[in-house]
């Protein structure tokens, strides 16, 4: 990699790093762009060249929020004795985030507000094919009834979603998630064989 773009990786990375914390500490309305900039000594012009505009670093703020969950989930499930549980921890971790200040805030709460329905950002399609894969698998197996895969993908992750968007937006979080919790797996073992 030339020192152009080694630069160029570094000032990108620093934008991400210095959002990150503002739009968690602030949220995405209170957070200046001018502030941000003057934070990592860069030209607003620096910010839109890399991202496009303030809706565009949110975005990748996001994106790289939502990745660091599923890596999370997916190591949390390694450790798991069979796809099943696996499947259920992954959900079980998603849910569980909804505790986290930075994800409440920027994922569950600014989220939606600026980018819209979560089932469409690109990074929860790429989590929905995985659990659509898992799915397949289970059914395959025969540990899941047989039903459509792409269906029962979308209900899971809807309910893991839904889930913690309803803790994040709870008067106290922490006496929410245990229902929430306890309800998923009940969702969940209507759908084993």
């Amino acid at each position: 990699m030339s020192k152009r773009a080694l630069k160029m990786a570094e000032t990108k990375k620093n934008i991400l790093a210095a959002a990150r914390k503002s739009f968690a500490e602030y949220g995405y309305s209170d957070t200046s762009m001018d502030k941000l900039t003057a934070e990592v000594n860069l030209t607003r012009g620096a910010l839109y060249h890399n991202f496009g505009d303030k809706k565009g670093l949110f975005a990748a703020v996001v994106e790289e929020i939502d990745l660091e969950m599923v890596e999370k989930a997916k190591t949390r499930a390694k450790s798991c004795a069979s796809l099943w549980e696996g499947l259920l921890i992954e959900g079980e971790t998603y849910i569980e985030s909804a505790l986290d200040p930075e994800i409440q805030r920027i994922i569950l709460l600014d989220g939606p507000a600026v980018l819209g329905d979560p089932s469409l950002w690109p990074s929860q399609n790429r989590c929905l094919l995985s659990t659509q894969h898992t799915v397949t698998q289970l059914i395959a197996e025969g540990t899941m009834k047989a039903v459509d895969p792409e269906a029962a993908a979308i209900l899971i992750n809807g309910a893991g979603m839904n889930a913690s968007l309803w803790i994040a937006a709870s008067p106290n979080p922490q006496e929410a998630l245990p229902n929430a919790l306890t309800a998923f797996k009940l969702i969940l073992s209507g759908l084993k064989a």
